[in-house]
């Protein structure tokens, strides 16, 4: 069953988000504004997604970084290379030192940062520090302040880190600090941020419910992939007369994930439901995007999210009693704002 300390707790988004439940809900293709249409119905979604691979303006990871296109040999190189960090950060022995409690989701960020990326130097970990997701112009400056002298290791250093010390220049240093950060702080920043939305719309939980249960269905009420976006195609006005030949779509699991005629008691917490329900074949599930391009991250993502999530029921913890409302903001990842964490 769902946890009783969620339902005394008031989640609050923000204005737009509010408008896409209460307008949208239940639709299969609305209008957004005058070039873009919404779509949640799983059919036309699932068609959309299938009618022709992501563009490289359209993957969020591996876009063109400052004007640079990224060819996919380096996007592998680097998955390669995170991945293999990630895997190295899970064989590592839980530290009883780390104090998990306080502010939600900083305090698990900082955590897998230092797990994953502790022994690289400070000038990459920085790259890490989520102030810099304030401007793009902050990022640039303190990536480009980095990368005017070359980059050395000590031995523990992190595989991707070792890609990015391979660069000789100046100009080849600055982008391989910038897919660095590209590459490795969505990791730290989604798992992080899954947690503490797990731990706000749930905890405490009972002691038989399974973690991937937990985070399945916090990721149906608070997905990371809130929206994909396709821009305007010919194949899209071909499979609904509502979108037109100019019109950009914006596929919304945040929608398509609360949809009544999906889910029963969508607006619920209840991790249960995934005992009978496989999350890579349910119709309008999309927290990882579609089958036919998945996140590159999922399957780091879920490994260390289990594992901080059980090292924190381990430990007791849950959302302070003191905390009954958090707010959602509008940005790329979706997740409360800040999560009070304490002993309970």
């Amino acid at each position: 069953m769902s946890s009783t300390g969620s339902r005394i707790r008031t989640t609050v988004f923000s204005p737009r988000l509010q408008a896409l439940l209460r307008d949208h809900r239940g639709a299969d293709v609305f209008r957004l504004d005058s070039s873009t249409v919404g779509v949640a119905g799983p059919a036309l979604t699932h068609q959309i997604l299938s009618a022709r691979p992501a563009t490289e303006f359209e993957r969020p990871t591996f876009k063109p970084l400052h004007g640079r296109s990224i060819p996919r040999a380096d996007a592998l190189k680097l998955m390669q290379a995170i991945g293999s960090d990630v895997r190295a950060a899970l064989k590592k022995p839980v530290s009883n030192t780390v104090d998990f409690s306080g502010a939600w989701p900083h305090v698990g960020h900082v955590y897998l940062r230092d797990l994953i990326l502790g022994d690289d130097p400070y000038r990459l970990r920085f790259l890490m520090d989520r102030i810099l997701e304030l401007t793009p112009k902050l990022t640039w400056a303190v990536i480009a302040a980095g990368a005017a002298s070359s980059v050395r290791l000590q031995p523990g250093a992190s595989a991707i880190a070792k890609l990015t010390a391979n660069a000789a220049t100046y100009h080849e240093r600055r982008y391989a600090m910038g897919m660095y950060r590209r590459t490795a702080a969505p990791v730290c920043f989604t798992i992080s941020t899954l947690v503490a939305n797990a731990l706000w719309l749930g905890s405490p939980f009972d002691d038989d419910t399974s973690n991937r249960n937990i985070l399945y269905e916090a990721m149906r009420l608070l997905p990371p992939s809130w929206n994909i976006l396709r821009n305007a195609s010919p194949e899209y006005a071909a499979l609904d007369s509502r979108i037109g030949p100019n019109d950009d779509v914006l596929i919304l699991p945040f929608v398509s994930h609360r949809d009544p005629a999906i889910w029963d008691d969508p607006d619920e917490f209840r991790p249960e439901r995934w005992d009978s329900i496989d999350p890579d074949e349910q119709p309008g599930y999309l927290p990882f995007g579609h089958s036919s391009e998945r996140c590159w991250g999922r399957h780091m993502v879920m490994p260390l999210a289990e594992r901080l999530l059980d090292i924190l029921r381990s430990n007791g913890l849950a959302v302070s009693p003191q905390q009954i409302k958090a707010e959602v903001p509008l940005t790329g990842l979706l997740g409360v704002f800040q999560v009070n964490i304490s002993r309970q």
